[in-house]
């Protein structure tokens, strides 16, 4: 029994307050105080104002800074720990950062309407929520960040990843058909966040690329566009974006290709199918099952996601395509050219929709014309003089580059020549091979052993390469060397 019970009890037997102090040990002011209360009710926490005491003179200050926050856009605005700074640095506040911080934390509290705060949002079987985040991965070697489409399916918590060197709608467009194509469906709403590549919504108004346009009609699935800093509106995909870089980006992973890397994240991804949701009494595999019902059919024919444009190429050959300059060659100087983009290269067509040239898509600007060096062998051929100053010059090795400076102008031409053709018979990087083989060898790489050499290279049948000497065939197929007694016609032809 708590000692306010028992002077409450003795109080309702008569006791006087005299005897009840001296029964329970007490002072009789004490016992006083207690039987004085008439109200028991529980009352809430009185709110502690030890911040305001040592906050006296600043707090017209701090408020002064978070009103004109307004008007700041939302990542520039004081956070409690500037607010702490500023009055150190410029106010000569001696405090702590906790009464700042709890000031702040009421004054914003006090600010709030009905309006502010989030809502749990209920999310229907077959939509998906799309986003980027960015992440360092190793390639090849070479540590790049790489954009990483992640798709979500809210109801179910399930999540898809695919790796990407942009955000553009090609590269959207893309990822949306890899994951359609693995849940062997289409979902039939795409939440898109506002700065997506796929399109934008200003106010009212939603803006598509044709690109992604065309991809909706071919899928029959429906987009709808965040409101602009509305990040709640797609919080499952905001959250998933974060869960799926700490878990499957650490440590940081390595892959060979951006094919490969993608089939990594994929695996790693799937993993946390078997994890249950985090509010419903099941897995995020077996709720997916309802999921996949709400899908819709996917087309006979997958979309092909490329956009196509019309450029006129300068005197050089040379193409613009966004920030970047491609070499499409010179025999395209002046020409209308047909730049196809794709998520991963950009391919160049003639008049006649064939493809002459496809480079990898370079993202950002990249300084210098971004070519394929068999696309400048031909010109070289035809003005050899031109190889101090070549573009390509520095594809090639050490060897190769050597014995072309000191080479006469008719063996750098008969080289070009011999390793364009060698080139288109395989390709650029191993006709050098050849190249370098038979200069280290001291051998002429002008000649037609540059291609010989290049399509065994190329068909895994590489020799010791040496000097063709055909004038054995000669002696072997003249009369002089048919021994006496042959008849002419067993003689072979020369």
């Amino acid at each position: 029994m708590s000692v306010q019970e028992r002077i409450r009890k003795f109080d309702a037997q008569g006791v006087s307050g005299r005897e009840i102090a001296r029964l329970v040990g007490l002072s009789r002011t004490t016992v006083a105080k207690y039987l004085k209360i008439e109200d028991y009710s529980p009352t809430p926490p009185a709110v502690s104002n030890k911040a305001r005491s040592v906050l006296i003179g600043f707090e017209e200050r701090i408020i002064g800074w978070l009103e004109a926050d307004r008007n700041a856009p939302r990542k520039q605005r004081h956070t409690a720990q500037r607010i702490f700074d500023r009055l150190v640095e410029e106010e000569g506040y001696h405090g702590t950062y906790s009464p700042v911080q709890r000031f702040i934390k009421k004054h914003r509290q006090s600010q709030q309407d009905s309006a502010d705060g989030f809502m749990e949002l209920a999310w229907e079987p077959g939509t998906v929520q799309v986003d980027f985040g960015q992440a360092d991965v190793v390639l090849s070697g070479e540590r790049t960040t790489v954009h990483v489409l992640v798709v979500t399916f809210p109801f179910s918590n399930m999540r898809f990843a695919q790796a990407y060197r942009g955000e553009t709608a090609e590269c959207v467009c893309h990822g949306l058909r890899i994951i359609f194509e693995q849940v062997g469906g289409v979902p039939k709403l795409m939440i898109f966040d506002n700065a997506t590549g796929v399109g934008r919504r200003v106010r009212q108004k939603i803006t598509e690329t044709k690109l992604f346009e065309a991809f909706k009609n071919h899928y029959r699935s429906e987009s709808r566009f965040c409101n602009p800093e509305s990040g709640h509106e797609k919080g499952n995909v905001e959250n998933a974006v974060g869960f799926l870089r700490r878990n499957i980006m650490v440590p940081i992973p390595e892959a060979a290709s951006m094919e490969a890397l993608n089939q990594l994240l994929t695996e790693r991804a799937g993993r946390f199918a078997a994890k249950k949701h985090w509010k419903k009494q099941a897995t995020s595999e077996e709720l997916f099952s309802q999921d996949r019902q709400a899908l819709l059919a996917l087309p006979g024919v997958g979309f092909d996601p490329v956009q196509y444009e019309t450029r006129q190429a300068n005197k050089y050959g040379h193409v613009q395509v966004a920030q970047n300059t491609y070499a499409a060659g010179h025999q395209f100087a002046t020409r209308r050219v047909t730049v196809g983009l794709r998520h991963e290269t950009v391919e160049l067509l003639d008049e006649h929709a064939v493809v002459i040239r496809s480079f990898r898509r370079v993202f950002g600007q990249h300084p210098e014309t971004i070519t394929e060096p068999s696309t400048v062998l031909g010109l070289l051929a035809h003005k050899p003089g031109g190889w101090a100053n070549s573009p390509i010059r520095a594809e090639f090795s050490d060897p190769v580059r050597d014995w072309l400076d000191t080479a006469e102008t008719p063996d750098r031409r008969r080289f070009f020549t011999a390793l364009e053709e060698a080139s288109a018979a395989t390709e650029f990087t191993t006709a050098i091979n050849a190249a370098e083989q038979l200069v280290t060898n001291g051998n002429d790489p002008s000649g037609a052993t540059l291609g010989m050499l290049a399509r065994r290279i190329a068909q895994g049948s590489e020799f010791e390469a040496g000097v063709v000497n055909l004038a054995v065939y000669d002696e072997l197929f003249t009369p002089a060397a048919v021994e006496e007694g042959t008849p002419l016609e067993e003689v072979p032809a020369a």
